[in-house]
């Protein structure tokens, strides 16, 4: 009887037939206490949730090999189908660095399936990782900023934006008033922090300046020494705000 009619037979699936028949038989001339003992040696330990539940490993395996998707992403479907048989994505994550859905064993080095994942095994983030590269840290919010900012009602608020060149690292640092719109501009050569924030200096330091608000670029980073030189607050969006 072949692994498909056995399977037909007991509802499974061909590949759990086949894995079972694997772990119940040993290959060599073992006498019928060592082959008593392996039996019980595989049977031992803690099992894993993948090895266990042979159904959930192939539509995980299906899911993530075949219809490319990322563990985060089979998670929620098992979540939406299977209620009480969920497997979270940290096991699946766990189960694919482990060689789980490799069909052969792997080389030393080999990275097998692993590189199926959209970060081809580099080393991934938990839910709960804040990135922080290209963030700044803000002391006030533009939810702090006084009323008569917000309702453009004085000169002296000063929106600040830099505009990047067609070529080269150029860009030019511009400043315009709520109440009034006027504009100014510098050039710098490059889009760093220290450079915008001497040419805003530069540029407000004739001029009435009450508050300045840009946005959460990192060439704003330097904001504290605009703060220093000329005793000016600034405030920042919200993240991603326009």
């Amino acid at each position: 009887m072949t692994f498909s009619q056995i399977a037909r037979l007991l509802h499974r699936h061909p590949s759990s037939i086949s894995r079972e028949l694997k772990r119940h038989s040993k290959q060599g001339n073992y006498s019928r206490a060592q082959t008593a003992y392996h039996l019980a040696k595989s049977h031992c330990g803690r099992k894993r949730k993948l090895e266990i539940d042979t159904e959930h490993s192939q539509i995980v395996k299906h899911l993530f090999l075949e219809c490319q998707w990322s563990p985060e992403e089979i998670e929620g479907r098992l979540r939406l189908e299977r209620e009480r048989h969920v497997i979270s994505y940290q096991t699946i994550y766990r189960a694919i660095y482990r060689g789980h859905f490799d069909d052969t064993p792997l080389l030393h080095g080999a990275r097998g399936v692993v590189r199926k994942l959209r970060h081809h095994g580099k080393t991934r983030h938990t839910k709960s990782h804040v990135e922080k590269r290209g963030k700044i840290p803000i002391s006030h919010t533009i939810h702090e900023r006084p009323i008569a900012a917000n309702e453009r009602s004085r000169i002296g608020d000063w929106e600040a934006d830099t505009v990047a060149g067609k070529t080269g690292k150029a860009c030019l640092v511009t400043l315009t008033d709520r109440h009034s719109r006027f504009l100014k501009i510098q050039k710098v050569a490059v889009k760093k922090s220290k450079l915008v924030i001497e040419a805003m200096v530069n540029m407000l330091a004739s001029l009435p300046k009450e508050t300045v608000t840009p946005d959460r670029g990192k060439e704003f980073s330097g904001y504290p020494e605009l703060t220093e030189k000329l005793n000016v607050e600034v405030y920042f969006p919200d993240s991603h705000a326009p």
